[in-house]
């Protein structure tokens, strides 16, 4: 299968969510009836279905927007997020959508306040 943009983050927030909670693949497949093999592959970048795609963003929280590109900038929000989605998430898409940055600073800006704003979370929890 084709490498795929959209995919990509959205195999990249899977993965990274997944990780945060320390659970296998099987327990995303558990919840979102998606099979682990295609799981594999949507986290490799693979492309996958529309329902698949909404099945995993509604897993991980997010409007499955946030993955599509293309189209007219102007018909599409800024950022569509939901109201209960982490924080980091939120503050990630909108540097992707910043136009003065480029997509590698954006995603070390994201990395950088998510590993800031994970430890003084963490810090306030004690």
């Amino acid at each position: 299968m084709k490498i795929d943009e959209t995919t990509q983050k959205l195999g990249a927030a899977i993965k990274r969510k997944r990780k945060s909670l320390k659970i296998p693949m099987r327990d995303v497949q558990s919840a979102t009836g998606v099979s682990i093999s295609t799981i594999h592959r949507v986290e490799s970048g693979q492309k996958c279905d529309a329902d698949t795609m909404t099945r995993l963003a509604d897993w991980l929280g997010v409007p499955a927007d946030r993955f599509f590109q293309g189209g007219d900038i102007d018909t599409f929000p800024a950022v569509v997020y939901n109201p209960d989605e982490p924080l980091p998430d939120i503050i990630e898409a909108h540097l992707l959508k910043d136009e003065n940055l480029t997509d590698k600073q954006a995603r070390a800006l994201s990395e950088l306040f998510r590993t800031a704003y994970e430890q003084f979370a963490d810090f306030k929890k004690k």
